[in-house]
């Protein structure tokens, strides 16, 4: 080896590892390392076995073993050009940063986005492919590592359109050898989540169509409301026809619970066999099999029983506004190579709201807009939100009570107090922050565009 090799290589350290890997890893996919993906190279560059990295990071070993650490060396595979395992990443990692070394600096690839015709309208949950998807610090890797485990709890909580269901959806398919189910309780009609029984029947169809050809007349035949109420009908159906059945655990993802919190008659119910089904998967084997995910909107107002409510047990997750930095990858994402002070421009209007941020990129980087124009027009109703403005006023009633709390808000130039119910809908439809027993306008954008509108008069 001559000199100039042997300081190429004492110049390679964990760092210039790490930088060489994310480049490569984005140039390739137009997405950088994933923390729990850093994580794992990194405990492999100190020469730890994967049983060490799991202790930790507190992450589950099996989990990690056969996929968190197999995807990682496949991407890197791939991104690398060349085959990459646990025992040889280090040379092809150097190798890879000679190459950077030596190449001209150029701006990244943005890969999958030949032309501004590839970008999609950002509407619903972020398809599992795509990668428009940015993960929150630590919130995706907690939740893979806790849907590995029996009997697991997870509750996702944000306000709406903040990405519950994306990060349902990447739960599901993180589930590795598990039956998944996925019931959105938004599609249900009025006189399902007011009647318990009907309700419950539901829940008990839906997953045993997954599980069972003869679920149907089963649920019929076995469904004894002269003897046992609703809640031992749904737990005896699980417990003696769905999970005997499993050779697999089973995973049950009830997405929009908010749906239930109006209706007194059957919340308390449902979320009580929720959480009796959690604490059976601690003592019962049969019920180990069984993990839940709910998500939804706010806690819920109606009081509880602290001991039936599943919003005390299980790993409580709670979504948050994308950072600048976040900000600014998406943006290179949709082809923009912008700097801190673009950033902070869109962000004074929006703050970090995944959905809104999205929407103003999609429409940069499609060409329609320049950002001076944007910012501009976003409170008015030729702006690019004028629609999702609109069917929150809808919502709001103008002259309702409702309307009429948001309306003190939006012109009030400090937080202000309002009634407990008043700040759940306000909150689960997304328009304000909360700070302590006070409550704030969530951006500029809804403080600008209510207090005009609000305050109109016909």
């Amino acid at each position: 080896m001559n000199a100039a090799s042997e300081m190429e290589q004492s110049d390679f350290v964990w760092a210039n590892a790490k930088k060489t890997a994310d480049t490569a890893v984005f140039q390739h996919y137009g997405d950088h390392l994933k923390d729990a993906e850093i994580q794992v190279l990194q405990g492999a560059w100190d020469g730890l076995t994967y049983e060490k990295i799991a202790e930790q990071h507190n992450l589950s070993f099996n989990y990690l073993r056969a996929d968190l650490g197999n995807k990682l060396w496949q991407k890197l595979s791939k991104a690398l050009n060349e085959e990459v395992t646990k025992h040889n990443f280090k040379n092809a990692l150097e190798r890879a940063f000679q190459k950077q070394q030596a190449a001209p600096q150029t701006n990244p690839k943005i890969p999958s986005l030949e032309g501004k015709q590839k970008l999609s309208f950002p509407e619903g949950p972020v398809p599992l492919e795509s990668p428009f998807y940015i993960e929150s610090e630590g919130i995706e890797t907690l939740c893979y590592a806790e849907i590995a485990r029996p009997a697991a709890l997870i509750r996702i909580k944000a306000p709406r359109l903040m990405g519950k269901t994306s990060l349902v959806v990447r739960i599901l398919a993180q589930a590795q050898g598990a039956q998944t189910v996925y019931l959105d309780l938004n599609s249900l009609e009025r006189s399902m989540v007011t009647d318990l029984d009907k309700l419950l029947r539901w829940l008990c169809w839906q997953v045993g169509q997954t599980l069972r050809p003869d679920n149907a007349d089963l649920l019929r035949q076995s469904w004894d409301t002269e003897i046992l109420g609703s809640n031992d009908n749904c737990t005896g159906y699980f417990e003696e026809h769905l999970l005997p059945a499993l050779s697999t655990p089973l995973v049950v993802a009830l997405d929009n619970v908010d749906r239930l919190f109006s209706y007194a008659e059957v919340v308390e119910d449902v979320l009580g066999l929720l959480r009796s089904w959690h604490e059976k998967g601690k003592i019962s084997p049969l019920w180990k099999k069984l993990r839940l995910v709910l998500a939804h909107s706010t806690e819920c107002y109606i009081p509880l029983d602290l001991n039936q409510s599943p919003f005390n047990a299980g790993v409580p997750v709670e979504l948050i506004e994308f950072k600048a930095t976040q900000v600014k990858t998406l943006a290179q994402l949709y082809g923009l190579n912008w700097d801190e002070a673009q950033v902070q421009a869109l962000m004074g209007l929006i703050g970090g709201h995944p959905y809104l941020t999205s929407l103003a990129l999609y429409e940069l980087g499609s060409g329609h807009r320049d950002l001076a124009q944007l910012l501009h027009e976003a409170p008015t109703e030729q702006g690019i939100y004028r629609d999702h403005l609109r069917r929150h006023l809808e919502t709001l009633q103008p002259g309702s009570p409702l309307a009429e709390a948001f309306c003190t808000v939006v012109t009030a130039s400090e937080p202000v107090e309002l009634s407990s119910i008043q700040t759940y809908q306000l909150h689960s439809m997304g328009l304000i922050h909360q700070k302590d027993n006070q409550v704030m306008p969530r951006c500029s954008l809804y403080r600008d565009y209510f207090r005009r509108a609000l305050l109109l008069k016909d």
